[in-house]
């Protein structure tokens, strides 16, 4: 189980305005679905949800809900905010167990100081999430990757990352993760160097 833990209570299907009366209570309505069981309708409350996204890298997380006393594991599927305030409407959560399959997108972090930023390059990060499929148990909260190796006009691939056991990318392994740009301070120490 998960270490973020929150409680959830069961709602009665109900029309906008009863659901726009329970937002303004300081709670949220959100749906339970998967594993075979019914969907559920429930609401949990604002300020705690929105705890445990804030001290998150992602949205893409694990959490508990209590539910009348049992817990149910669930990954955070989708979340609706109000466009004009951006707050939090509605959340969708996938119930999982351990053979459920997450697709998530998890926040690529980029370690290590690339020798050609050395000599005047500028690493640019072209790809900040890395769309991964794997099993609840395997779910990282961000991927680390080592771009100490990047010269001047070199690229970091998928392919060259390292993804923890059991987690797979699905994106193709040529698709561009990072790159050392050239740029004019660059030219001119190389040009100095040739000289």
């Amino acid at each position: 189980m998960s270490e973020r833990t929150i409680i959830a209570e069961a709602r009665k299907r109900t029309g906008s305005g009863v659901l726009n009366e329970m937002r303004r209570e300081g709670l949220i309505p959100c749906v339970v679905y998967g594993s075979g069981a019914e969907n559920q309708n429930l609401k949990v409350n604002y300020k705690a949800f929105h705890d445990i996204l804030k001290d998150a890298p992602s949205s893409n997380i694990l959490i508990d809900l209590d539910i009348d006393g049992g817990k149910q594991q669930v990954f955070i599927q989708d979340i609706q905010f109000n466009d004009l305030k951006q707050e939090i409407v509605h959340v969708d959560f996938l119930a999982v167990n351990d053979t459920t399959e997450i697709k998530a997108e998890i926040p690529v972090v980029l370690t290590g100081d690339p020798k050609g930023v050395k000599v005047g390059g500028l690493l640019e990060q072209l790809l900040y999430t890395v769309p991964v499929k794997c099993l609840p148990k395997d779910l990282p909260e961000t991927i680390s990757t080592d771009v100490a190796h990047l010269a001047v006009s070199e690229a970091h691939h998928i392919g060259e990352m390292e993804f923890p056991e059991g987690v797979t990318p699905r994106l193709h392994e040529k698709v561009v993760v990072a790159l050392v740009a050239k740029t004019r301070a660059a030219q001119s120490m190389a040009a100095s160097g040739e000289e």
